[in-house]
């Protein structure tokens, strides 16, 4: 049975994308089967797996708004071991469409029921917003890791994520864990990089992994090509903290590397 894991920041521009696709792509290269769900009607994950999120394909949306089979809509990646669900545009009226589905809240957590013994790790990548589809995803998760830029502002918005965490606990999803918060686009040429990581420890402890990650030139080059950091440049500071970051989860949740 696989561990389904959500990358969630209502805040944009924290490496949300980055870390679902690179993270996702980190365990598929130590042969763990992983899907990448795209929850982003922004489709920047489908895109970054060299996908063109404007074809027309069945998509998110359809699994959300429509009785569709899940597997109908995965897509084997040109990378082994990893697949995705791709986003579309049209998930942006999703909501709307869904407001007289009963039980929508739940309609990511059915659809994904069906797969998750196919896959050892889940990725979603959700939007930049707390809507009814990262709420979805939430509830759908066993945990969430919440990126965080190592910015002026890096607190500003999490204490509403983390409540929000607490209302689906409370309410949807009892069981879903704070996998830990992610510090992105650390600068080592920035005091105030580390000042806001001794910061956020000092709110979070022990939830702060202890993988960074760092600006790196490879890091931000690797959508452009549609392919995940690891596949850029393998030896690249991004592509090896990424690496690192699924071992720590790896330890984390007692589970041996395979390869």
């Amino acid at each position: 049975m696989g561990k389904i894991i959500a990358v969630a920041n209502q805040k944009g521009g924290v490496g949300k994308t980055t870390t679902a696709v690179n993270l996702a792509a980190s365990f598929a290269a130590m042969e763990f089967n992983a899907l990448l769900v795209d929850a982003d009607p922004q489709a920047n994950s489908t895109s970054g797996l060299n996908l063109d999120p404007k074809e027309e394909r069945k998509s998110i949306y359809n699994c959300m708004v429509e009785d569709i089979n899940v597997e109908d809509i995965i897509v084997n990646s040109e990378f082994d071991y990893l697949d995705i669900i791709p986003s579309h545009i049209d998930l942006v009226g999703a909501e709307i469409e869904m407001i007289d589905i009963e039980d929508r809240e739940n309609r990511m957590l059915r659809a994904l029921e069906q797969i998750k013994d196919k896959y050892d790790f889940i990725i979603i990548d959700c939007s930049p917003s707390l809507n009814l589809i990262t709420v979805n995803a939430l509830t759908a998760a066993d945990s969430v890791i919440v990126p965080v830029q190592c910015e002026f502002y890096a607190l500003e918005g999490l204490d509403k994520l983390l409540n929000t965490i607490k209302l689906i606990q409370s309410r949807l999803n009892p069981n879903l864990l704070i996998e830990g918060i992610l510090m992105t686009m650390y600068d080592t040429r920035l005091r105030l990089s580390n000042q806001v990581i001794e910061e956020v420890k000092k709110h979070l402890g022990d939830l702060v992994f202890d993988v960074i990650i760092p600006r790196n030139i490879k890091l931000s080059e690797a959508p452009s090509f549609g392919v995940p950091v690891i596949a850029h440049d393998a030896v690249s500071k991004g592509a090896v903290c990424y690496l690192n970051l699924a071992q720590e989860i790896l330890s984390k949740n007692k589970i041996e590397v395979k390869a």
